[in-house]
C-alpha cells in the first residue's frame, strides 16, 4: 500500500473512531500497518479515566435531605426554600457535568474510549435529574465501553440512573412494572421481534427487587422479589435478573443487534447485512468482548471502501469536539457549549427519549444546517452568534452568562463575542508542514473526496488560515 493510501485509512479511521486527528500525528500513523494502529487505539488509558466532578459525599447528603423532605406533607417556608435551593444547584451540577464530558471529549488522550462512551451513551439512553446518578453511568460506560457487553449491560442495568428512569423502583413482587424489562430487549439488546409480550411479562417477574439505597447504591430487595418459577424464551426456572440476562445474551439476534448498531454508528447509516453478519459472528463467537468487535470492524477492508468514507454526518458532538480538538479552541465561558447542543440538537445527558438521538440524517434541517455553517467562523474567529428563539427555557439563564458584552473605548471595535472562544491558530499552524498549500490543507480537513470546484475555490487562496475557516464552514465538513 502507497504512503498516501495508508494516510488516508488513517485519517478515516481517526475520524470514525476518535473525533479526527492532527496532521504530525496522522503523518507518525500513516507509516504503521494499520493493524498496529488499530492495536493503539484499543490500548487501555494508563490512569484511572473517571469523571470525578460530582462530589459524591455533599450530593449524597443533599439526596438524604430530599429524601426527608418529600416524606413530610407539609413544609414551612424555609423548607420549601431549602427544596428548592437543592433542585437548582443539582441543575447547575448537571450543566457543569455537560461540561466537564464534553472538555474530556476535547482534550482525551484516548480518543476511542470517548467515542465508545458516546455511543453508549446513545444506546442506553437515560436522563437524571440527579449528577451524582448521571456521572456514575457516563463512567461505568466509559470503564466498560471496550470490556465485556455482558459487565457493561449488568452494570448499566444495576445504575440507579437507570433503575429510576425505567420504573425498576416500582417493580415489586405482585405488582410487576415492564418498562425496564421491556426497553431491555427492544432497545438494548434483542431488537423488536425477536422477543414475546409473555417475555417481558416474565422477565418482569425476575427483575423484581432491584432497586438501589438512599446513597444511590444498588440494592436486592429480597423480600420484595418474585421468586415464582418463571418461564422464558422457553426455559423454565426462578431466575432473577442475571439469569435473564444471560439467557438474552445465548441469542445470536442479540449480537446482531448490537452489531448493526455499531455498525450505523461507526460505518454507515445503511447497513450492508453481510457485514453486520460477519461482524455479529466475530463478536457472538468471541462472547461478546466489545474490543473484539471493534478490532474486526476497524481491520475489515470494507471499512475502509469508498462509500463509507466521508459519508456519515457528524453528530452535533462529533462535530463541535472535532472542531475545538483541530484548532485548540479555548471556551472562556463554557455555558454557551450548552446552548451549542441544544441548538444544534444533541444535548448531552438529555436524550429525547429512552431510544437516544435517531441520528444520520435526523441531524440536519435547513436551520441547524446553517447554524453549523457559520459556528466555525464564529469560533475560530471570535465571532458573534444569535441564539434567540432557539434556546430551551431551562437554556436561557445559561446563555444569558455568556452575553455580559463589555463597552469598548474605540468603537470600531466589536463588542465582546458571544461564543467568547479563541482557536489557538500559532499552535494550529505549527502543525502543518512547511509549504502546505491551501488545496493540501482542504484536503486534510475534509473527508469526502475533493471535487473540482472546491478545488478551484481554495487553489488561489493567499494563506492558511482563512481556507481553514473557509473549508470548515462548508456542507462538506459536515461529513466524517
Amino acid at each position: 500500500m502507497s504512503a498516501k493510501d495508508n494516510f488516508i485509512k488513517v485519517k478515516h479511521l481517526y475520524n470514525r473512531a476518535g473525533f479526527g486527528i492532527s496532521y504530525p500525528d496522522l503523518n507518525k500513523l500513516s507509516k504503521r500497518n494499520i493493524n498496529k494502529v488499530v492495536d493503539g487505539l484499543l490500548q487501555e488509558p494508563k490512569k484511572d479515566d473517571a469523571i470525578t466532578l460530582v462530589n459524591d459525599g455533599e450530593s449524597r447528603r443533599q439526596m438524604l435531605v430530599q429524601a426527608g423532605l418529600y416524606a413530610k406533607k407539609d413544609l414551612t417556608d424555609d423548607e420549601k426554600k431549602m427544596r428548592r435551593e437543592i433542585v437548582q444547584m443539582q441543575n447547575e451540577v448537571s450543566r457543569d457535568l455537560n461540561i466537564a464530558w464534553v472538555s474530556k471529549m476535547i482534550n482525551t488522550d484516548s480518543p476511542l474510549r470517548e467515542k465508545m462512551t458516546l455511543f453508549w451513551h446513545g444506546h442506553f439512553a437515560c436522563r437524571s435529574n440527579n449528577p451524582m446518578y448521571a456521572q456514575q453511568l457516563n463512567n461505568i460506560q466509559r470503564q466498560h465501553g471496550l470490556g465485556s457487553f455482558r459487565t457493561l449491560l449488568i452494570e448499566v442495568s444495576k445504575s440507579p440512573a437507570m433503575l429510576q428512569y425505567l420504573n425498576n423502583q416500582q417493580n415489586k413482587k405482585g405488582k410487576p412494572n415492564e418498562n425496564f424489562a421491556r426497553e431491555l430487549m427492544e432497545l438494548f439488546t434483542l431488537g423488536r421481534g425477536n422477543y414475546t409480550e409473555n417475555d417481558i411479562k416474565e422477565s418482569a417477574r425476575a427483575f423484581t427487587g432491584w432497586t438501589y439505597d438512599k446513597d444511590g447504591t444498588f440494592f436486592f430487595r429480597k423480600n420484595q422479589h418474585d421468586d415464582g418459577t418463571k418461564t422464558f424464551f422457553g426455559k423454565i426456572g426462578n431466575f432473577e435478573g442475571e439469569n435473564i440476562i444471560d439467557i438474552i445474551l445465548d441469542k445470536p439476534e442479540t449480537a446482531t443487534f448490537i452489531s448493526r448498531k455499531i455498525y450505523k454508528f461507526f460505518v454507515n447509516d445503511t447497513p450492508n447485512e453481510e457485514h453486520v453478519k460477519e461482524l455479529a459472528n466475530h463478536f457472538y463467537n468471541a462472547k461478546y468482548d466489545i474490543s473484539e468487535m471493534m478490532r474486526k470492524l476497524f481491520t475489515a477492508d470494507w471499512f475502509y471502501s469508498p462509500e463509507n468514507v466521508g459519508t456519515k454526518i457528524k453528530s452535533p458532538s462529533e462535530f463541535l469536539i472535532g472542531l475545538s480538538r483541530e484548532f485548540f479552541v479555548t471556551y472562556n465561558k463554557p455555558q454557551v457549549l450548552i446552548q451549542l447542543q441544544s441548538s444544534l440538537g444533541q444535548y448531552l445527558f438529555n436524550p429525547p427519549n429512552v431510544a437516544g438521538w435517531p441520528g444520520g440524517q435526523n441531524w440536519i434541517d435547513s436551520s441547524s444546517l446553517m447554524l453549523r455553517m457559520r459556528i466555525p467562523s464564529l469560533v475560530l474567529n471570535d465571532g458573534e452568534i444569535d441564539f434567540s428563539g432557539k434556546a430551551d427555557p431551562e437554556d436561557e439563564a445559561v446563555i444569558a452568562l455568556s452575553r455580559t458584552a463589555t463597552t469598548m473605548a474605540n468603537n470600531t471595535k466589536k463588542p465582546k463575542s458571544y461564543v467568547n472562544a479563541q482557536a489557538d491558530w500559532p499552535k494550529f499552524l505549527d502543525t502543518l508542514p512547511k509549504g502546505l498549500t491551501p488545496v493540501e490543507l482542504t484536503e486534510f480537513l475534509l473527508q469526502p473526496k475533493l471535487n473540482d470546484k472546491i478545488t478551484r475555490m481554495v487553489a488561489d487562496n493567499k494563506g492558511l488560515r482563512s481556507t481553514a475557516v473557509e473549508i470548515t464552514s462548508m456542507p462538506e465538513y459536515q461529513l466524517c
